[in-house]
């Protein structure tokens, strides 16, 4: 099966770069990207947005890479890469709170594992919706509520709204998330965005939503 986590690598040594590449690519990621310097790293994070990077800490022999996270696309989870054990060069990078560290050489399994785990806890937070052509990523917390229409569920979001066919059910199954709450046989409520209760509804922003009244809503 083939992976769709979008991964850039970050390596200004060629030999390496390639041979991580191939090790994901022997997991069945597909979606792959090399940059082997600053430039070809800030525009790939911009253009091909990717969901993990690699980041190899010192591009050039300098801390670059420590650098660039600070211009990572907003999603994007960070593997700093390194061959140093340099004390003050790992609180430097740790200060920028990576999601892994990892050593070089890098071992297939600890990469694997790494990034996986990444994986995970990004389909914690985010979900995957079709917006007509094209694919978007949307941070749970950003949703305020979710209302079902039929065999359709619209995502209200504060400025924009997705309908996706899908069940509330389904949808509720799939995000594993306390955050959110049924609250109506028709809608599921983000509960921390909820600014006001009232008799048999509460308000977020300008929605007014019905709950049951057999549901516990503690504010």
């Amino acid at each position: 099966m083939i992976l769709s986590s979008k991964i850039l690598i970050v390596e200004d040594e060629i030999l390496i770069a390639d041979y991580l590449k191939e090790l994901l690519q022997q997991e069945h990621f597909a979606a792959i990207e090399l940059a082997h310097d600053k430039e070809e790293a800030l525009t790939l994070m911009q253009s091909f947005l990717p969901d993990i990077i690699l980041m190899d800490i010192n591009l050039h022999g300098a801390n670059t890479g420590i650098d660039l996270v600070e211009h990572k696309n907003e999603n994007a989870s960070v593997l700093f890469l390194t061959g140093q054990s340099d004390l003050g060069l790992m609180t430097r990078a740790f200060a920028t709170n990576p999601d892994a560290y990892l050593t070089k050489p890098i071992k297939k399994v600890d990469l694997i594992a790494a990034i996986r785990l990444q994986i995970h806890k990004q389909q914690l937070k985010f979900i995957t919706v079709r917006d007509g052509y094209k694919m978007v990523k949307i941070n749970l917390e950003d949703v305020l509520f979710v209302k079902s229409e039929n065999n359709y569920i619209d995502i209200q979001l504060a400025d924009k709204k997705y309908s996706i066919r899908q069940t509330l059910d389904a949808f509720i199954k799939e995000i594993q998330s306390e955050a959110f709450l049924r609250v109506h046989r028709s809608y599921i409520v983000n509960t921390s965005k909820i600014t006001m209760k009232k008799t048999g509804s509460v308000i977020i922003n300008q929605f007014e939503i019905p709950f049951s009244r057999n549901i516990d809503l503690s504010l």
